[in-house]
């Protein structure tokens, strides 16, 4: 998120011709960037850096100059307006992350692999343990792209992304590169080990912003891509439509320097897209294109739906005409200064942009995505949550709502689903009673249609955000662990104590009781399910001894009073117990 400066920028054009992210959108013609290339040094060798900038304020993202926002007063038609129980979830791990000293806002964000927690904020990333225990950092990002020549080892304007490759079993981590040109700086793990070397590449922009990156993985057999969007502001003044791009995932892993980003521009009447991100074990079948999203296009009941076939052979990108997919009427929420706070400055919305993630998960009968944004309801701020049907394909709206069951706001969410079709949406909530917090609500495939069960609170906020610093977010991140397909990560940002350029950021995991087995008590299993011996004599033992395993992984302790044996001499074992797998949730306040 970046501010002014005027420089020179020259693309590379089909290895025909040079030209500009802005003129591109007239042509039509694919937009191929090759990259500068480097190899960092082990993260684990990197020095460990807490305070980076003495109170700045990163720049801000940019909104939409054809956004319009309102009315303010009136009822969503999408409002949940049915209250259902609180969730039957179980909550894990719990605690903070990278905390900030002296800048802001966070733009907190995290990816989850099988043993490790990669959290990113504004110029730092940190590696935990699933203990919450750290592993290697804090660390400036930057120091992570110091091998790479040009715009991303000069400076940054933030906005950095995480993801976990699943498919792969690798990492990426991203931000803006600000030198005298602007590129995007990519870095892919040379291994499954976060803390190892990396794989550095900068993707120029030249004098062109690439505002509000966001990323996704779409591992396809090939021409599997790291999918990005950028809101592209030409020579840091006008904007000029969204950049879809693919950035070649194959020759990433592999540590080719000349892999490249893709890109096709849309008109300047489309903002702010999210890229999709696979979820789950499944990929994408082959050739299926990337998608990529947006609600802010000049309408205020639809969705634009992008499709963007890759060929990196060729280098060419195919993009879509927008399928529109008619939703119930939204109003946006702000887009800066408009959250209340109890005794804290009116915080940013960002109602413009589509909040992340985009994910799609496999199932057997539909490929199945989620989506949220900001909007307003009788001038509150809610989240308007989506489920589509086949993205890449037929798509269709499966359901939607508007959740807002009191006059807090609820805004910067992230939105996922586990492997049993449940919707989980973390956010931030806030309101001139309260100090912000972060929450959670979802819901089970047998909810009604549209509905989210009672949230569940994360962490109350002790403070709230003052001296005139409206930043909040710019987003927040829900993932699904990969070793279970159940339990939920969301990572958000917070105020410990009432003050500016002081927020912390706080980590929580979650499962569903559906998911887990759990059912909301003890869940006990026994292997094997019975043990037989042959005739014994009456007053003998049998030779031999045989385990018997009991195993609760319910979300409730169970305590063993007896334990009865069938047979003529049967007998009572000792009274015992085995601890639930975690404690209960309790609803917000």
């Amino acid at each position: 998120m970046v501010r002014f400066r005027t420089v020179i920028l020259l693309f590379l054009l089909c290895g025909l011709a040079l030209t500009s992210l802005a003129l591109a959108r007239t042509n039509n013609k694919t937009i191929v960037t090759y990259p500068t290339f480097g190899v960092s040094q082990p993260i684990a060798d990197m020095p460990v850096e807490y305070s980076m900038f003495p109170f700045k304020e990163m720049p801000e993202p940019r909104s939409n100059p054809n956004h319009v926002q309102g009315p303010y007063q009136v009822e969503d038609p999408a409002l949940q307006k049915e209250q259902l129980p609180a969730l039957d979830v179980a909550i894990g791990l719990n605690f903070d992350g990278i905390a900030s000293n002296g800048y802001a806002p966070s733009d907190s964000n995290m990816a989850v692999g099988p043993t490790r927690i990669v959290e990113t904020v504004n110029v730092l990333f940190q590696v935990f343990d699933k203990s919450g225990n750290t592993v290697a950092g804090p660390t400036n990002i930057q120091n992570l792209f110091s091998g790479l020549a040009g715009d991303c080892s000069t400076s940054t304007y933030g906005d950095p992304v995480v993801l976990y490759d699943r498919a792969a079993d690798r990492w990426l981590v991203s931000m803006i590169g600000s030198g005298s040109t602007t590129s995007e700086c990519v870095a892919v793990s040379k291994t499954n080990d976060p803390t190892g070397a990396y794989y550095l590449y900068g993707y120029s922009f030249g004098a062109n912003l690439n505002d509000y990156p966001k990323f996704g993985t779409w591992a396809t057999a090939s021409n599997a891509a790291y999918l990005a969007s950028y809101d592209i502001f030409v020579d840091f003044s006008s904007y000029g439509g969204a950049a879809l791009c693919g950035l070649d995932r194959s020759k990433m892993l592999a540590g080719n320097s000349s892999a490249a980003q893709l890109c096709q521009m849309t008109s300047a009447s489309e903002f702010s897209y999210l890229p999709s991100d696979m979820d789950g074990p499944t990929p994408p079948a082959d050739g299926t294109p990337g998608v990529f999203i947006n609600h802010d296009n000049g309408t205020s009941n639809q969705l634009y739906l992008r499709t963007l076939a890759l060929n990196f052979a060729n280098g060419t990108a195919t993009l879509s005409a927008p399928t529109k997919i008619t939703v119930a009427t939204f109003s946006d929420a702000c887009h800066s200064e408009c959250v209340p706070e109890l005794s804290g400055t009116a915080l940013d919305a960002l109602g413009d942009l589509q909040m992340y993630r985009f994910s799609v998960r496999h199932f057997a009968d539909h490929d199945r995505a989620v989506l949220n944004n900001t909007v307003l309801n009788s001038g509150t701020g809610a989240v308007r949550w989506y489920e589509l049907y086949d993205p890449a394909g037929a798509v269709t709206l499966n359901q939607q709502g508007t959740y807002a069951p009191d006059s807090t706001w609820r805004w910067m969410a992230s939105a996922a689903e586990d492997k049993n079709a449940d919707i989980a949406i973390g956010y931030s909530a806030s309101s001139s009673k309260i100090h912000p917090a972060n929450r959670f609500a979802g819901r089970v495939p047998t909810d009604p249609a549209g509905t989210l069960e009672s949230e569940i609170s994360i962490i109350e906020g002790n403070g709230s955000q003052n001296g005139g610093l409206t930043r909040w977010g710019d987003y927040s991140a829900l993932q699904v662990d990969p070793t279970d397909d159940c339990t939920f990560w969301y990572v958000a940002q917070y105020e410990a104590a009432t003050g500016s350029f002081n927020w912390h950021t706080h980590i929580a995991s979650f499962a569903f009781d559906e998911c887990t087995g759990g059912g909301g008590g003890p869940a006990v299993s026994l292997s094997p399910t019975s043990l037989k011996w042959g005739k014994v004599a009456v007053g003998t033992t049998a030779a031999g001894k045989k385990k018997l395993i009991l195993t609760n992984t319910g979300s409730a302790s169970l305590t063993i009073t007896s334990i009865a044996t069938s047979g003529s001499r049967p007998r009572k074992s000792r009274r015992a117990s085995t601890a639930a797998r975690s404690p209960r949730a309790q609803p917000a306040k």
